[in-house]
């Protein structure tokens, strides 16, 4: 589709929804904040859909929509009028701003300042090294070890640094297969898959996870520790299916893979400040019951050493990815519209979900979110619809029996990294597919069937969460 042709859909459908009479909307009770902030949820929706700009400026948008209509700051012709009736909630407009400054927003910045520090003393490479040492030259292990370090570097860095890190190290060894090799698919297509899955087993492993814990607090808050305690055995049981598949479907021809890793630990000061540094930050979140702190704060730790050190200076600031941190905030406003304005509860309400089984509620949860993964960005569909299913979880009281809130945001967070079946549908995915050793249908028929595998062993995780009464 054209991109002026995207652009007057993404603008043009939530101008429509603007101008049109609020009665012509299907959500009972509707507000005239309310009805305008319909209006810039369909236009996140569809820019982030679309993206007809850069999806982190589709945040900048929403954010800046928010103030100028819905805030208590807001532009002359969008305030109540003497006579308004009906006009709703209006939002603090620190509260929208304050979204740039978020602790979720904090908490991913300082895995990207561990992130950024490992690389620079390449601290990941030499791991790496070490890690893959043992799996010996047989095809099939080579490409398991490659799985798991891939997977465990996506726990604590971004997934798509991940896997273009482990594609420079796999690219030679992909290059000694025969050019007919079913195996360079199975190599191609197991990083990226290793790096989705793997970013599930931490709350800074992937954006859904970061976005999910604003909206599990009191009762439903969720540690750092305790986070890892069930979604890593998660994840390795996921990764092992993962490298079963790609096996089965692209068996490698070849016999002996060697795979030479070249490089050393660093030696100095500042090198073993950032090894003593990131060991210290992992079991700080790891230990968070023990010390008190929780995981936003022990992130802004790695911030102050490696600042005040020189280790990240002013230069490796302007490598940081900043627009990740802007799509999150933007779709933390739109969380903080939708729910100090009401307007996510009346939508909630105008769906007859108390009609429906909690079974049913929480397969259409989990299919929406698995379908809108793989079709846009897990972060963006997280933002889209973690406000939402957050009031599903408070307002269905048939859901307490599977869980409650805790389990249908977990459900649906989990559900949202599992979409992997596209090329547009992850950076790793696209990393992968620029390599040309794999095609859509590769990606495809694997990635649906560990998308709706994995989404079978959320229910059975979560099951089995809600009977030992974690839920």
């Amino acid at each position: 589709m054209n991109k002026k042709i995207k652009l007057l859909i993404a603008v043009g459908i939530p101008l429509l929804v603007l101008l049109m009479p609020a009665e012509w909307i299907p959500i009972d009770g509707l507000t005239v904040v309310g009805h305008r902030l319909v209006a810039i949820f369909f236009l996140a929706t569809l820019f982030w859909l679309l993206e007809p700009i850069p999806i982190f400026a589709t945040s900048v948008l929403v954010i800046v929509g928010e103030l100028i209509m819905v805030s208590d700051k807001s532009f002359i012709l969008f305030q109540p009028g003497p006579a308004s009736e009906n006009f709703g909630t209006v939002i603090n407009y620190r509260e929208i701003m304050a979204t740039f400054a978020s602790p979720v927003i904090m908490l991913f910045l300082g895995g990207f300042f561990l992130a950024m520090a490992a690389t620079k003393f390449q601290l990941d490479l030499n791991l790496a090294r070490v890690v893959l040492k043992p799996f010996g030259r047989r095809p099939a292990m080579v490409m398991l070890g490659i799985m798991l370090v891939t997977a465990l570097f996506s726990m604590f860095m971004s997934n798509t640094a991940t896997t273009a890190m482990m594609f420079a190290i796999l690219t030679p060894v992909i290059g000694l297969m025969g050019k007919n090799d079913r195996g360079r698919i199975a190599f191609a297509l197991a990083i990226p898959f290793a790096a989705n899955i793997g970013g599930i087993g931490t709350p800074i492993g992937t954006p859904p996870n970061a976005i999910a814990l604003k909206y599990m607090t009191g009762a439903n808050a969720i540690g750092f520790g305790t986070w890892m305690g069930f979604a890593f055995p998660f994840v390795l049981v996921l990764l092992l299916f993962a490298w079963r598949l790609l096996l089965r479907f692209y068996k490698p021809e070849i016999k002996d893979l060697n795979l030479d890793i070249q490089g050393r630990f660093r030696r100095g000061w500042k090198a073993y400040v950032v090894y003593m540094t990131f060991g210290l930050t992992l079991l700080l979140w790891m230990f968070d019951f023990l010390h008190g702190m929780n995981a936003y704060i022990v992130a802004l730790i790695p911030v102050a050493i490696f600042t005040s050190s020189g280790i990240i200076t002013a230069q490796d600031l302007k490598r940081i990815n900043w627009d990740i941190l802007w799509l999150m905030s933007g779709g933390l406003a739109l969380g903080v519209g939708l729910e100090q304005s009401g307007l996510a509860e009346r939508m909630v309400q105008s769906i007859p979900f108390s009609g429906f089984s909690p079974f049913l509620i929480v397969l259409l949860a989990t299919g929406i979110t698995l379908l809108m993964a793989n079709i846009m960005s897990h972060t963006a569909t997280a933002n889209l619809l973690l406000p939402i299913f957050a009031v599903v979880g408070t307002t269905i009281p048939s859901l307490a029996s599977l869980g409650g809130s805790k389990m249908i945001m977990l459900a649906v967070t989990f559900a949202a990294s599992l979409g992997m079946s596209l090329a547009i549908s992850t950076p790793p995915n696209a990393i992968a597919y620029g390599t040309g050793e794999i095609k859509t249908k590769d990606m495809l028929k694997s990635g649906v069937i560990i998308g709706i595998v994995g989404l079978l062993g959320v229910y059975v995780m979560l099951f089995v969460l809600n009977k030992v009464g974690f839920l």
